[in-house]
């Protein structure tokens, strides 16, 4: 898609800016389904609004159903859940508001790391049922903006949209599009570059540590086994046939090699180290710069 034949629609939703690129402006009529799509995701699965199923949650323990897209979310997460030995799950809400990602956006720990409730002991994710034998801190963060891009990807071509970009944030989705040119950011330096991908008709999503990050070494993505924020790992990338599965690995890549994730999907993958270092799979599609 080039630059002189795209139309861009643009809003914020669940706290970061989108933007879709068309040939075509999108007429109303679709943008109102995917405003009103994103509005529905939010209501159910944000931690951050009162009003959310989540929140409800993290008030009372129950027994909750959730809309269709739950259930291969639940089966995404409990297949990574094991193949990181539980450092990635969808209960690392309460570590994350422990040190300061809460609600309130306080940034401000309240004590020292906590490791988040072993799955088996307060959580039941059955299909599109959730059951929580405790009040839990649910987070999707690791693949619900992927799973959100799927979502909206759906509404588009229901609408007839056969070409498009969906920009989440620098998780992308290209479909039916000529390929589109990604530059990977720099984890150290946002207004550099370190290598391209050409993106076509498949998922690019990112995780890196200056991403969402505050206090003295604190971000978002830490180990569900001690509460910490992951160090080894600063920034990864994985390209994979939907958002929801490429976001997630992109996570599950601070965790575990990428080696040991291929066996289980078919995915490629970047991850560099804070030593400098990178490891990516041999059928990683882009270009690094040396």
């Amino acid at each position: 898609m080039s630059a002189t034949d795209r139309e861009d629609f643009s809003f914020q939703g669940i706290g970061t800016g989108w933007h879709i690129t068309t040939h075509l402006p999108l007429p109303a009529a679709v943008r109102t389904r995917v405003l009103g799509r994103v509005e529905k995701f939010d209501g159910e699965w944000s931690r951050f609004r009162a009003d959310s199923r989540v929140a409800a949650m993290a008030r009372r323990p129950g027994r909750y159903s959730f809309p269709e897209e739950a259930a291969p979310l639940g089966e995404l997460y409990r297949q990574l859940y094991d193949l990181t030995n539980g450092a990635m799950t969808p209960l690392i809400g309460g570590s994350l508001e422990r040190l300061g990602y809460d609600a309130a956006y306080s940034l401000r720990a309240a004590g020292p790391p906590l490791p988040a409730p072993d799955w088996e002991s307060v959580l039941t994710w059955s299909g599109t049922v959730l059951t929580a034998g405790a009040p839990v801190v649910l987070d999707i963060g690791a693949a619900g903006k992927g799973l959100l891009v799927d979502l909206l990807a759906q509404e588009l071509a229901a609408a007839g949209v056969g070409g498009f970009v969906i920009d989440a944030g620098g998780d992308l989705l290209a479909r039916g599009t000529v390929p589109v040119s990604v530059a990977l950011e720099h984890p150290y330096n946002p207004a550099q570059a370190i290598g391209v991908v050409d993106l076509e008709g498949r998922a690019l999503c990112a995780s890196a540590a200056n991403r969402r990050a505050w206090g003295d070494g604190l971000h978002h993505v830490l180990d569900g086994t001690t509460g910490q924020p992951v160090r080894t790992a600063v920034a990864t990338w994985a390209l994979a046939e939907t958002a929801m599965v490429a976001d997630a690995l992109a996570t599950a890549l601070f965790f575990v090699p990428g080696a040991l994730l291929q066996e289980a999907f078919d995915f490629s993958w970047l991850t560099v180290f804070s030593d400098g270092s990178a490891a990516y799979s041999a059928e990683f599609e882009g270009k690094l710069f040396a």
